[in-house]
C-alpha cells in the first residue's frame, strides 16, 4: 500500500479533519481574545463554520463539500446516540411536569415556525414564485428549531423529492438562525441590562469547572484501572448502536421494498434522513436493557459514564455545526433569495414573541431566564441557549438550564408526529395544505396541554 501523499484516498479525510480542527481552535482564540467578538456570544462552532464557509467560497483552501456533508450527517446521529445512552437522573413529579411542558413548548415552537414557513412559501408559490417548492417552508422549523443537522437531512430528502438546492436552503436558514440567536439575544440582554434587571457577566473571567470524582464516576462503574480505557467503552457503545441503526434502517427499507414498493418509495428517504431518531431509540432500548441486566445481577458493573458520553455528544455536535454551515453552497440559493429573506426575518420575530408570551406563563418565577434559554435553542442549538442563559444566570440558579435538557427529552416524544408531517407535506400540493391543517390542529392540542395539565395541582399548592 502507498502511504505517501500521492494516495489521496488515504490522506484526504485526515487533511479535511485537520482543517476543521484548525478553524475550531482559531475561532476559540478569536472569541477569547477579541472583546467585540466575545460580546456577540456566538458559539465557537458557529464562528468556525462561517469562517470555513468564507474560505471555501473564496477558494482559498480546497475543501471537500461531499466530505462535509458526510460529517454533518453522521455526527448528528452519533451525538444523539451518545445523549440517549446517558443514565437519566431521577426527577420529582413536579420537575417531570415542567419537563413535559418544556418539551411541549419546544415542539409547539416547531409548529408555529412550520405554520409561518408554509404560509410564506404557499403564498409565494401561488403569486410571484409559481415554481417554488411549496413544502419548502417546513424547513424553517427544521433549521431554526432543530439546527443544521436536521436542516441538512430534511433538505437532502426534499432534494430527492424535487426541490433543487434543498440542502443549501435548509442549511442557510440554520445559519441565519444562529445569527438571529446571537444578535437578537444580545440586543435583548443589553436592554434588560440597561433597565437594571441584572448585571451582564460578559466581562467576568470564566472559571474553569473542575471534574470531581462524583462528576466523573457514578457508583459501581467499571474501574479506571481495568485493561481497557473507560472512554473506549463509551465510544464502542456509541459505534455499536450506530451499526445497529444502519442494520435496522436497512432491514426496514428492504422489507418495505418487498412488501409495499409504493410506501417504500415514500418513506425510505425519510427513514435514512431521520436515522438519528432510530439511533436514539435503539440507544434508549440498550440503556434500559443494561439497567435490567444490572438489577438481575447478570451485569455487575455500570458501563455508561454520563460525563464521557456528554463529551462525545458535545464533540459530535460541534463538528456537525462547523461542517454543516461550511457545506452550504451559495450558488444554490440564487433562486431562493426572496423566500429565504422573508423566512429568516419572520422566523426570528415570530419565535421571539411566541416564546416571550409562553415563558411568562410557564416560567413565571424566572421568565427572562426561561425565555432567553429557549429562544437561543429554538433559533440555534442548545449551546446557544446556554450561552444566552449564562449572561443572566451564570451559576444556573434557576431551573432554566435543566428545562432545556428535560424538555428536549420529552420533545422527542412530542415531536414524533412532526416527522410524519414533514414527509406528508412534500407528497403533493394538496398534501402540503393538509399538512398545514394538521400542524395547526396539533399546535392547538399542545397549547391545551401546556395551559390545562397540572393546573389543579398548582391551585391546591397555593391554597
Amino acid at each position: 500500500m502507498d502511504f505517501s501523499s500521492a494516495n489521496t484516498t488515504l490522506w484526504n479525510p485526515i487533511i479535511q479533519i485537520g482543517i476543521l480542527a484548525t478553524l475550531i481552535l482559531f475561532s476559540n482564540i478569536l472569541l477569547r481574545k477579541l472583546p467585540f467578538v466575545k460580546k456577540t456570544l456566538m458559539p465557537t462552532a458557529v464562528l468556525s463554520g462561517f469562517l470555513l464557509l468564507l474560505i471555501r467560497s473564496l477558494n482559498i483552501i480546497n475543501i471537500d463539500g461531499v466530505f462535509l456533508e458526510k460529517v454533518t450527517y453522521h455526527a448528528l446521529a452519533l451525538g444523539f446516540i451518545a445523549m440517549s445512552l446517558r443514565i437519566p437522573e431521577k426527577n420529582s413529579s413536579s420537575s417531570t411536569l415542567i419537563g413535559s411542558k418544556s418539551g411541549a413548548l419546544i415542539v409547539s415552537t416547531y409548529l408555529v415556525q412550520a405554520v409561518v414557513g408554509l404560509v410564506v412559501t404557499l403564498g409565494l408559490a401561488y403569486t410571484v414564485m409559481p415554481n417554488l417548492f411549496k413544502a419548502s417552508g417546513i424547513l424553517l422549523p427544521m433549521a431554526y428549531g432543530q439546527g443544521p443537522g436536521q436542516a441538512n437531512n430534511v433538505g437532502a430528502t426534499y432534494e430527492a423529492l424535487g426541490m433543487t438546492g434543498g440542502r443549501s436552503f435548509g442549511l442557510s436558514l440554520a445559519a441565519a438562525g444562529f445569527l438571529c440567536a446571537c444578535i437578537v439575544g444580545v440586543i435583548y440582554i443589553n436592554i434588560l441590562n440597561r433597565k437594571g434587571k441584572f448585571k451582564r457577566s460578559t466581562d467576568r473571567e470564566d472559571v474553569s469547572g473542575s471534574v470531581t470524582v462524583d462528576t466523573f464516576q457514578s457508583s459501581n462503574e467499571i474501574p479506571i484501572s481495568q485493561s481497557i480505557d473507560r472512554f473506549s467503552i463509551q465510544f464502542a457503545l456509541v459505534c455499536l448502536i450506530y451499526l445497529l441503526t444502519y442494520l435496522v434502517t436497512h432491514g426496514i427499507t428492504v422489507l418495505l421494498a418487498e412488501v409495499a414498493p409504493g410506501l417504500a418509495n415514500m418513506v425510505s428517504a425519510l427513514l435514512w434522513g431521520f436515522n438519528f431518531i432510530i439511533g436514539s431509540a435503539l440507544a434508549t432500548v440498550c440503556r434500559v436493557i443494561i439497567g435490567k441486566l444490572r438489577k438481575t445481577k447478570i451485569i455487575s458493573r455500570q458501563y455508561q459514564n454520563n460525563y464521557l458520553l456528554s463529551r462525545i455528544s458535545g464533540l459530535a455536535f460541534d463538528v456537525m455545526i462547523v461542517a454543516g454551515i461550511a457545506s452550504i453552497n451559495i450558488e444554490d440559493l440564487h433562486g431562493y433569495i426572496l423566500p429565504f429573506t422573508i423566512l429568516a426575518i419572520l422566523g426570528g420575530v415570530v419565535t421571539f414573541y411566541y416564546l416571550k408570551f409562553m415563558s411568562d406563563r410557564l416560567y413565571p418565577e424566572y421568565s427572562e431566564a426561561g425565555f432567553l434559554s429557549m429562544y437561543g435553542m429554538l433559533t440555534g442549538t442548545i449551546s446557544s441557549g446556554i450561552l444566552l442563559l449564562r449572561e443572566i444566570d451564570p451559576d444556573f440558579e434557576t431551573p432554566a438550564a435543566n428545562n432545556l435538557i428535560t424538555g428536549s427529552s420529552f420533545g422527542i416524544i412530542f415531536g414524533a408526529p412532526v416527522l410524519l408531517l414533514v414527509s406528508l407535506a412534500a407528497e403533493s400540493d394538496l398534501m402540503t395544505w393538509v399538512a398545514l391543517g394538521l400542524v395547526i390542529i396539533y399546535l392547538a392540542f399542545l397549547l391545551l396541554f401546556m395551559f390545562k395539565v397540572g393546573k389543579k395541582a398548582e391551585k391546591s399548592k397555593k391554597q
